[in-house]
């Protein structure tokens, strides 16, 4: 587990333990890489974050894909600041990808940041051609 030494998650947060939130608080037009995480409070089980602003292209035929989003969590040590994930899913407005590898890509993100025991992200694709696409991809236990 990737923990800073003399964090106190019992206690309010300071802003010395918020030191490395870039994003909160600042003004940011573009998409950025990663998602941003800061300590997490004790006895908070599960997070989930819902959107349904999420797009992409078809990578076959370059046409907007919209989709909604469910991103739950079960945090250990971090949690997943929700600007810096808004700014993260901006990332995907121009990129070609299939419903199901944009699942498993944000599923990873969020276990790769911010190291939960585990993470399951539901992605549901509004219908194109009568048909909707919802992929799962779950990580950790």
């Amino acid at each position: 587990m990737d923990t800073e030494p003399n964090v106190d998650k019992s206690a309010t947060p300071t802003v010395d333990q918020h030191a490395k939130l870039t994003v909160l608080g600042s003004t940011v037009r573009e998409s950025i890489e990663h998602v941003e995480v800061f300590p997490a409070p004790a006895n908070v089980d599960i997070v989930r974050f819902t959107t349904d602003e999420l797009s992409s292209m078809c990578p076959v035929t370059k046409q907007p894909d919209l989709s909604h989003v469910v991103i739950e969590y079960q945090p250990l040590d971090w949690c997943v600041e929700s600007k810096s994930l808004k700014l993260y899913l901006w990332n995907f407005r121009d990129r070609a990808v299939f419903a199901e590898a944009l699942a498993a890509e944000i599923a990873d993100e969020i276990m790769h940041s911010a190291k939960p025991r585990k993470v399951t992200v539901t992605l549901t694709q509004r219908p194109r051609g009568g048909i909707e696409v919802q992929a799962v991809a779950s990580l950790g236990h």
